[in-house]
């Protein structure tokens, strides 16, 4: 049952390369319809538990047979509200497919272990339970993928949820849940609330029947949030920032290494937590390596994301800014701009700002230790690779870290120092396989709670030790 707003929060959906024109405006929910949405979800909780494997296997793999039915017109609406590229658009889309296959085969095999007792008299063993009503908080950058790695992982180990998207992109967060209502999920089980944070934030994640809150967002947000649900000891994931470094050895490939950094800062407009926004470079290849940089970063289009261009647009009119504050802020710290930097003159309309490299960036700067969610990188030069691990390690950060050297001591030497989650040798900062786990250190993430990989479904369940000793 779908159902309007009766909030006083205005909610207008633009599409961030003619933001002049809303795409659709509506009345957020009210904290009361957010307490509705728990309540419905408490009711659905005990008999969504109680379904096989078999009948949630069967349901999640044709959530992703209707996700790819619907591909185009999914990407479109994802395109039109976040600004990206449409073939990326097209892309997230057909991962969103393969992430509810993938956790599909879950709800048969999340399962606990059967360990050696100390009393030959008695079996000992555990089995993971749901945690019954979970809050699942998503961002606007990956706004189906994100949904369906919390979604699809929640569904299969037997919890109900409730579902709050960015309100920056609803649209498509409504279509896979409509997705969901189509392929059977019952009443109650999945519930979308689109509004505030401030508005319906607490009563989704400080609700008494709330088991367990799902953050991706902003490290402001995260703690905030992880700080007010640890007061009632549930479950809490939050994923947040980064400021990943992209480090680059002497011996390494450059060429292969310019075309990670491109797509590491530049792709999606830079709006990925993963996206490389420190290049920490071998004195003795920086200069080669940044000619590299700029050409390609030159070359790169730059338009509507309909258009299929190599950039879209920032997704509003507060990002741009930040964006373009940023720049701002380095170049009066002292570093030298090499490209981009401003708005550029086509398009007239959107929020647009041109893939910028700065040199001359030293490790305490601004721009080298807070992130900036846009296509700025900063070039930091070192003259060794254990100054390059220190650099890289010397923020608040540890998500995603990359390094390019065909050194094989080196490699596995930066694996063991790097302070980060995710780590590339070779490759780019962005990226991941929905059968590794994601996540960070430091103020990135709660470390010891992983998305996807094969243990994701841990954070969705109780594990109980079970001691059988028969008459």
């Amino acid at each position: 049952m779908w159902t309007d707003g009766d909030s006083t929060d205005e909610i207008t959906v633009r599409d961030p390369a003619a933001p002049e024109d809303p795409i659709v405006a509506f009345s957020g929910a009210s904290e009361t319809q957010a307490e509705e949405a728990v309540s419905a979800a408490a009711a659905a909780s005990d008999n969504w538990a109680a379904t096989t494997p078999d009948d949630r296997d069967t349901i999640l793999y044709e959530v992703a047979e209707r996700i790819d039915a619907n591909r185009d017109a999914l990407a479109e609406t994802l395109t039109r509200e976040e600004g990206k590229p449409i073939s990326s658009g097209r892309g997230e889309v057909s991962r969103a497919a393969e992430i509810f296959r993938f956790f599909a085969s879950y709800a048969r095999s999340a399962t606990g272990e059967t360990i050696p007792s100390s009393d030959p008299e008695t079996l000992t063993y555990t089995v993971r339970e749901p945690l019954g009503v979970v809050t699942l908080i998503t961002p606007w950058n990956f706004p189906i993928a994100t949904p369906s790695w919390k979604l699809a992982t929640a569904l299969a180990t037997g919890n109900t949820v409730v579902l709050k998207p960015s309100s920056e992109t609803p649209m498509i967060a409504k279509q896979l849940v409509e997705l969901l209502a189509e392929v059977g999920v019952p009443n109650g089980v999945v519930n979308l609330v689109v509004g505030s944070g401030s508005t319906v934030g607490d009563a989704l994640t400080t609700d008494e029947r709330v088991d367990g809150v799902s953050f991706t967002g902003s490290t402001e947000t995260g703690q905030h949030i992880a700080e007010t649900v640890a007061t009632r000891g549930i479950p809490i994931q939050t994923e947040m920032g980064g400021k990943n470094p992209q480090v680059v050895l002497p011996d390494a490939d450059l060429e292969a290494a310019a075309d990670a950094a491109i797509s590491g800062a530049f792709g999606g407009c830079g709006q990925a937590c993963t996206a490389t926004s420190r290049l920490i470079v071998h004195e003795d290849v920086a200069d080669e390596l940044t000619a590299a940089v700029v050409e390609r970063a030159e070359a790169l289009s730059i338009g509507p994301g309909l258009d299929d261009p190599d950039i879209g647009p920032a997704v509003s009119a507060g990002e741009n800014e930040t964006n373009l504050e940023y720049i701002e802020v380095a170049e009066k710290e002292g570093a030298t701009l090499q490209t981009g930097g401003g708005q550029p003159a086509t398009p007239e309309a959107g929020y647009f700002v041109e893939p910028t490299v700065f040199t001359d960036v030293e490790p305490g700067m601004r721009i080298a230790q807070e992130e900036v969610f846009g296509p700025v990188l900063g070039v930091i030069e070192v003259a060794d690779f254990d100054e390059a691990v220190r650099v890289a390690n010397d923020v608040n950060y540890g998500l995603s870290a990359s390094i390019f050297t065909t050194n094989m001591a080196k490699s596995r030497s930066f694996t063991k120092q790097i302070e980060a989650g995710v780590v590339k040798i070779n490759g780019t900062t962005t990226g991941s396989h929905v059968q590794m786990p994601f996540g960070g250190m430091k103020a990135s993430s709660s470390e010891t709670q992983k998305e996807l990989g094969q243990h994701a479904y841990e954070f969705y369940t109780h594990e109980k030790a079970i001691y059988r000793s028969d008459p």
